[in-house]
């Protein structure tokens, strides 16, 4: 039975009206955009004084259906929203972004990716169906089975397509709690070979594994971390307060061993924005002790980060202490398994950015071809790696530098690049990268004139 709060499918209605009539309240030369004063986006936005599209009535959850293990969400609803609504009834989505204002909209035009995904996939994989706004002003509804062309191409076209007005997404069952087990490499050959095996075989020392990511802090120090569903009560770990996650990983042994909720396992690096506090001192145990609690969450550091970016903070405080300024490299990129171990061995030699996250994904359908998601076409029946790193290095000779180095790296071993943060493209190589003219037939089909910003020069060319 679907499980609705009171009116929630009728604010919901309400909130697609008011949505339209701001969409036709945009004149027909202006460029549509939402009105939305938050992103999880790290490239440049354009500045700009013109009304956007009034999403103010699309941020809830709509329905939970238990039995069928499905959600109908409203397509700027944050997974923290979301999964408040699902947990108590021992649900999930199937995979959870490590950040608490992500929303499921942009997770799917934008991909997304968390420790479930080397069993399930990508977030877009677990969309059974999407009302999407499109440039032509109409919503329409994408599946497999109906605008399948829109379906297809949505996933990391970044609004470009059109955006999600309400997704109807699988669920899955979690227990309340999640043991932890962090195993130390001293090489990332033998962490990479130990990581392939638990994908390939979905287990662990002959127990099943739900949860898989890893973090690189040297050459010779890093740990997986492997995640077990449970329901056996007992001590579990806080780390929304003094300590701290990633450091808890660390270890001299072989193995250690955790416990966490399964809401503070969903959430555990949210608190720091994995590492990402220390830029702002909030590591310190002296500043920590006084940072209240509810501003140790990544919308808070998001804040700052804007503030900086509207004052050049980091930079000045750079030039007052004689150094250069720096560059931004704040990237996620998917190589395959058989190449990760050389890709992070050049980065560890190249660009001076510590720890590095880990995360194993697997597209869901391995039957599949490997067009079905033309945008991010990665190949089915076959393993990848998401890295991730997130920090700043001193600017190199050029314009992104450093960033340009690591696409041609990651290029060169048959990779690809998320396209949340700066990117430095030729239009040749975007094309080829990101869906080209598959890109160009769906884009024109849905939005003919344009309303939309074309996914290169969203995602590529400064505005």
């Amino acid at each position: 039975m679907s499980v609705a709060r009171t009116d929630a499918r009728a604010v919901h209605a309400a909130g697609v009206r008011r949505l339209l009539n701001s969409y036709r309240a945009i004149p027909p030369d202006a460029t549509v955009r939402l009105a939305k004063p938050t992103s999880n986006l790290f490239r440049a936005r354009a500045k700009t004084t013109a009304k956007g599209l009034d999403v103010s009535g699309l941020t809830g959850v709509i329905a939970v259906d238990p039995d069928a293990r499905t959600a109908d969400v409203a397509g700027m609803c944050t997974y923290e929203d979301l999964v408040a609504a699902t947990l108590p009834y021992g649900l999930s989505p199937l995979v959870v972004p490590q950040l608490k204002t992500i929303t499921l909209g942009g997770a799917v035009t934008g991909l997304g990716i968390e420790s479930t995904s080397f069993r399930n996939g990508l977030p877009h994989e677990s969309v059974l169906e999407m009302d999407i706004l499109t440039g032509t002003g109409d919503v329409v509804t994408a599946s497999p089975n109906q605008n399948t062309d829109l379906y297809r191409a949505f996933p990391n076209s970044y609004g470009t397509l059109g955006y999600s007005v309400r997704l109807k997404i699988e669920l899955e069952a979690v227990q309340p709690f999640v043991t932890l087990r962090h195993l130390r490499f001293n090489t990332i050959e033998d962490l990479v070979a130990t990581m392939e095996r638990i994908v390939e075989t979905c287990g662990y020392d002959g127990t099943p594994v739900d949860y898989l990511d890893g973090v690189v802090f040297s050459a010779d120090e890093a740990y997986l971390t492997l995640g077990f569903k449970t329901t056996t009560p007992g001590p579990v770990s806080d780390y929304t307060g003094q300590q701290i996650y990633y450091r808890s990983i660390q270890h001299d042994g072989a193995e250690k061993h955790d416990r966490l909720t399964v809401h503070d396992y969903l959430w555990r690096w949210d608190t720091d924005w994995f590492w990402c506090s220390r830029a702002f001192g909030v590591q310190d145990p002296r500043i920590r002790r006084w940072w209240p609690r509810r501003y140790r969450r990544s919308s808070f550091y998001w804040k700052l980060i804007a503030l900086d970016q509207r004052f050049d903070i980091a930079d000045r405080i750079e030039q007052r202490n004689g150094r250069p300024p720096r560059e931004r490299v704040v990237q996620d990129v998917e190589v395959p398994i058989g190449r990760v171990a050389e890709f992070l061995h050049w980065f560890l030699d190249n660009v001076p950015i510590e720890p590095i996250w880990l995360c194993p994904l697997r597209l869901r359908d391995d039957t599949g071809s490997d067009g079905a998601w033309p945008l991010y076409p990665l190949r089915p029946n076959h393993t990848y790696v998401n890295v991730g790193f997130w920090s700043s290095v001193p600017v190199g000779p050029s314009e992104g530098h450093t960033n340009r180095l690591i696409e041609n790296k990651v290029g060169e071993l048959d990779g690809h690049k998320s396209l949340y943060s700066d990117s430095y493209y030729s239009r040749e190589e975007f094309d080829d990268l990101y869906g080209g003219e598959t890109y160009k037939i769906v884009k024109k089909a849905y939005d003919p004139d344009s309303r939309l910003l074309d996914l290169y020069a969203k995602a590529v060319q400064r505005r």
